[in-house]
């Protein structure tokens, strides 16, 4: 009888791990992977970027798919005033989301409140601007583009179209990524660079600017504008003098796009917005799901890429789906 039970039984033991060996494995490490899954996670986007703003509006959707992708929640807010910003740094952490993604502009207006996060044990990535204060600031990593570098690309390709003075645009007073464009284009043109301040919630005002400055000294023979929607407004400018002034930009815009297939922008800077949304929250969920962190210390850049007539159509048609 003893003999009998311990047959039984190995043959039991023996079907048992027959069946863990084969589908049922696969169904077994299945049924532990949908088990698995990381807890809901809320996030906030606060960017000094204003509503509607179509560069914005592309960072805003890239942050929004990656939180469908991964089944989180996001609060994307912003607020072009360094103050209004910093109270919605500062309202993100007493609801104590699980982390939190910041441009930051003006570093020092927003210093306090980002502190206040880091103390409260919220991971954050700073985007776009700010990079040089990201690490100081205790960010676990900065996703955007090197600014300075970027500007002496656009320096570089401007010397080449045979721009000698140039104008270059900036459309927000004390936003220190703008300064860094500015100063990139400075170092690698090898002419004349003049500054321009204009203020990018009046359009209008803008393109009269840009026509004035032109119309002051006729010797200025190429502007770069550091927005898509003062790019319009230059372009319109340029028009309406019937100039041949060769006009270049940062950033993208379906209108921008367009102006470079009609050949009324030369190029437009690329910095991937779309990414600058995407990958912050990728970075935050692997974090908060297995403490991933990224770049080493170093920013994950973005850009810069350039946009010209040559690929302009295919960036056309991608910029159609909201992620150029």
């Amino acid at each position: 009888m003893k003999r009998k039970i311990i047959v039984v039984a190995a043959v039991l033991l023996g079907a048992l791990t027959g069946c863990s060996s084969g589908n049922g494995d696969q169904q077994g490490a299945a049924a532990q992977s949908e088990g698995a899954q990381a807890p809901a996670a809320k996030f906030a986007v606060i960017t000094h970027g204003s509503a509607g703003d179509a560069f914005w509006d592309v960072v805003k959707n890239g942050a929004e798919a990656a939180a469908k992708q991964y089944g989180v929640t996001v609060n994307y807010q912003s607020d072009g005033d360094p103050a209004k910003q910093s109270q919605l740094i500062d309202q993100a952490v007493s609801e104590k989301v699980d982390g939190l993604v910041v441009s930051m502009a003006n570093p020092e207006a927003l210093k306090e409140s980002i502190a206040k996060a880091v103390a409260a044990n919220i991971p954050v990535i700073t985007i776009n601007s700010g990079a040089d204060k990201s690490k100081e600031y205790g960010a676990i990593t900065h996703v955007g583009q090197s600014e300075e570098v970027a500007g002496q690309g656009a320096g570089e390709k401007l010397k080449e179209a045979g721009v000698t003075k140039l104008i270059c645009v900036i459309h927000e007073a004390g936003n220190i990524g703008l300064d860094q464009r500015c100063n990139g284009a400075t170092q690698t043109l090898g002419g004349t660079v003049e500054r321009l301040q204009v203020d990018v919630n009046d359009l209008a005002g803008v393109t009269s600017k840009i026509k004035a400055k032109l119309q002051s000294d006729s010797s200025f023979n190429g502007v770069l504008t550091l927005n898509p929607a003062v790019a319009i407004a230059a372009r319109d400018a340029i028009k309406e003098l019937g100039s041949s002034v060769t006009l270049a930009t940062f950033d993208l815009s379906g209108d921008v796009v367009s102006a470079i297939q009609n050949g009324e922008i030369l190029f437009a800077v690329d910095q991937q917005q779309y990414l600058q949304g995407w990958l912050p929250i990728t970075f935050l969920y692997l974090y908060k799901q297995n403490l991933n962190t990224v770049g080493g210390g170093l920013p994950v850049h973005t850009g810069p890429g350039f946009v010209t007539k040559e690929n302009a159509a295919q960036v056309a048609q991608l910029a159609s789906g909201g992620t150029r």
